[in-house]
């Protein structure tokens, strides 16, 4: 109950966010509510860096992810079927291939994900949120 609370004011917040800056609800989306959402995977997965855990860590961001487009939009579609903005599809889906393709030769040798690299993919991430901005 408290966690279907929280999920329709976290919806309605966005939505009022979006309207009082006159920004497209989607960039708010994929903004503002993705980053509020991710933060618990953002602690797990640093713990458990931390402990040594690479497993862990790298399970629950690619299992995350896996499970919030798979998952998740399969559970909204069948609880309400939605339409996908084509925009989305044009950016963002190959903005997730790329992010996928790039973690790829990592996966595969099973070479270590170090500071550079992790850097890399933050700037990487920062460039996205500054181009959904700017298309804003």
């Amino acid at each position: 109950m408290l966690l279907g609370v929280g999920a329709r004011l976290l919806t309605i917040g966005a939505v009022e966010l979006a309207r009082a800056f006159g920004v497209p609800e989607l960039i708010i989306g994929l903004t503002i509510v993705a980053l509020g959402t991710s933060l618990p995977e953002v602690a797990a997965s640093i713990m458990a860096a931390l402990r040594r855990e690479p497993d862990i860590a790298l399970g629950n961001i690619v299992g995350s992810n896996v499970f919030n487009i798979l998952g998740i939009l399969g559970i909204t579609a069948l609880v309400q079927p939605i339409g996908l903005p084509w925009e989305s599809i044009q950016r963002d889906m190959w903005v997730m291939l790329g992010a996928s393709v790039l973690l790829w030769p990592f996966l595969v040798t099973g070479s270590r994900l170090g500071r550079r690299e992790g850097g890399v993919f933050l700037g990487l991430y920062v460039l996205y949120v500054a181009l959904l901005i700017r298309v804003a």
